[in-house]
């Protein structure tokens, strides 16, 4: 496989280009900054901003397929910058696939593309898009894999993979917020319920992504379609912060606010975010406090059955080896 890896310097694409590597594929990774990591590992670096149409051509030039998972991610900023990397970013994927001849787009979305703010619980790929979106993230996002499953055609294949929660050792977003507001006493359990949700450990996620692509052709049955990826264990949503906090040598939070108050205090929050046009986040936003406490946890059947593939990694074990690795970090 001569192969692109969009967002290479994230969680996900990093390991995905990483595990390409290591089986004797031919690797490119496109991001916006330096990978010496990777480069020392014989995997070539364009960098460049998706919105850039001329760099991302550039970097889709002799690849046969590409594994679109560069995108802004976060619970704040600017609409607009959201659109021009999640949006134009991947418009300017398609294009490049389309100038180029690359036969194959795997393109790493998300389960809050069809996320409305309710309870999800055993939801399958029939589920719509919302009408209303609670996040720019999730519009863009949206609107990005729209795009995709539309330019599925005889000569680009294309599947978008859907995974929730990505975790393990690597992580340099979703654990390092966890810990720092926990070690610095910001962290506080949000409502009395403690839903479900999915998570899924990053090398199940990694290997999802390799089956669609080893399986993805004009007449394949995954082509043009969307697919749920998850642990398929869900679970309370504070069992699982815990977990993470416990791996890190930490106590679970015990302070806890209502949801009612804490939906107060994220709203007043942004407004003052925006009032102040500060770029930085905001401690709390609403979308933070529905995704604490709704369920939100899928129906993989699809991805097991089409992508031949099935989670291996149990959130015990996950959580054994990312514990061995923050001790690693730590020296210890």
């Amino acid at each position: 496989m001569r192969a692109l890896v969009t967002g290479g310097g994230g969680f996900l694409g990093g390991a995905l280009a990483r595990r390409l590597r290591e089986r004797g594929d031919d690797v490119r990774v496109f991001g916006r900054g330096q990978y010496p990591e990777l480069e020392a590992l014989g995997i070539d670096t364009a960098r460049g901003d998706l919105a850039d149409a001329a760099a991302v051509s550039s970097a889709c030039a002799d690849r046969d397929t590409v594994f679109h998972a560069g995108a802004k991610v976060g619970l704040w900023g600017a609409y607009e910058d959201y659109f021009a990397t999640n949006v134009t970013g991947t418009r300017n994927v398609l294009r490049a696939c389309a100038e180029h001849g690359v036969r194959k787009l795997v393109f790493t979305s998300s389960p809050s593309v069809v996320f409305d703010g309710a309870d999800a619980e055993g939801v399958d790929e029939s589920a719509p898009y919302p009408e209303k979106f609670d996040s720019h993230y999730s519009r863009t996002k949206a609107l990005s894999e729209e795009m995709v499953l539309a330019a599925d055609h005889e000569k680009l294949a294309t599947v978008c993979l859907r995974p929730h929660l990505v975790w393990g050792p690597g992580d340099r977003h979703l654990l390092p917020r966890v810990v720092a507001r926990a070690r610095a006493g910001r962290l506080f359990r949000i409502g009395e319920e403690n839903k479900r949700v999915d998570t899924i450990y990053i090398d199940d996620a990694v290997e999802a992504h390799l089956q669609a692509a080893r399986l993805l052709s004009p007449s394949s049955a995954i082509a043009g379609r969307a697919y749920f990826l998850s642990a398929g264990d869900p679970r309370p949503v504070w069992e699982i912060i815990g977990r993470m906090l416990a791996a890190a040598g930490l106590p679970p939070p015990t302070r806890a606010v209502p949801k009612s108050l804490a939906f107060t205090a994220a709203s007043a929050c942004e407004g003052v975010w925006r009032a102040l046009r500060l770029s930085s986040e905001p401690p709390l936003t609403r979308f933070l406090v529905l995704q604490l406490t709704t369920a939100h946890w899928f129906d993989i059947t699809a991805a097991k059955r089409d992508l031949d593939w099935s989670p291996r990694v149990t959130i015990e074990a996950g959580m054994e080896r990312l514990a061995q690795w923050l001790r690693a970090e730590r020296g210890v």
